[in-house]
């Protein structure tokens, strides 16, 4: 039985692309729109905000020397693409899917418009918000906070490449602890980057809770949705003491 009766989910670009660490890996995004689908059927109302990274972080080179405002807006459309390529993939899977864009394209998505999307998850439509906010200077994690916020959304559930918060970098620090569970304004004051600090603001001005989970094990999706113990809760303060 689902914990949650309405989710957002803020799913990494980079995991799209597989081993290949750029592009789109059709194995993994059917494996992902495969899970996804799952929590739809078992009657959660689903939203989905994709990254860009897949796209743009093997752009970012080119892009360094660009004015920001074009760069952003150029990774804001990579997260257009992917949005895309997992509403083909979904629909595949029998899951009637709609994809909303902050930057109107009329032509491949419907603009977003709040009262039209609260519709379409109340008819069990997977809602995909793509083109962050439309906003310069935002990332894809203020853009989910924003997006979860005004469908109210019980939680945003964040896959990553790892396993939770930890107190460090486990890719690069073997000895990184991993947090159960932990607080808005200690995510801020260590600096733990695992959201920048205006989501993570945002979050803790609002009392939304985050899931952050590691999006390369099977199953996972599921299990946040199911409530499970999975990942790192981000919170309210209360122990942060390692798995």
């Amino acid at each position: 039985m689902p914990r949650y009766q309405r989710v957002l989910l803020k799913l990494s670009g980079e995991v799209l692309a597989g081993g290949a660490g750029f592009g789109l890996d059709r194995a993994r995004v059917r494996e992902l729109a495969g899970e996804v689908a799952e929590v739809a059927r078992r009657g959660v109302q689903t939203g989905v905000v994709l990254g860009g990274g897949n796209f743009f972080r093997g752009l970012s080179e080119a892009a360094r020397d660009m004015d920001r405002v074009t760069a952003d807006h150029m990774g804001m459309l990579a997260t257009v693409i992917n949005a895309l390529a997992f509403q083909d993939a979904l629909e595949k899977e029998g899951v009637p899917t709609r994809v909303m864009t902050a930057i109107e394209m009329r032509q491949v998505a419907e603009p977003y418009i709040r009262r039209r999307a609260l519709r379409h998850l109340e008819k069990g439509r997977v809602v995909l918000f793509a083109a962050g906010t439309s906003n310069p200077y935002f990332s894809t994690d203020t853009a989910a906070v924003l997006r979860a916020l005004e469908i109210k959304a019980e939680i945003l559930a964040k896959g990553t490449r790892v396993d939770g918060v930890y107190d460090k970098d486990p890719l690069k620090h073997p000895d990184a602890v991993l947090f159960q569970r932990i607080g808005y304004d200690e995510v801020l004051s260590r600096g733990l980057g695992v959201m920048d600090a205006t989501a993570v603001a945002m979050c803790r001005d609002n009392g939304l809770p985050v899931v952050v989970f590691n999006l390369t094990v099977p199953g996972n999706i599921v299990r946040v949705v199911e409530g499970e113990p999975t990942g790192t809760i981000i919170g309210q303060p209360g122990p942060t003491a390692g798995l």
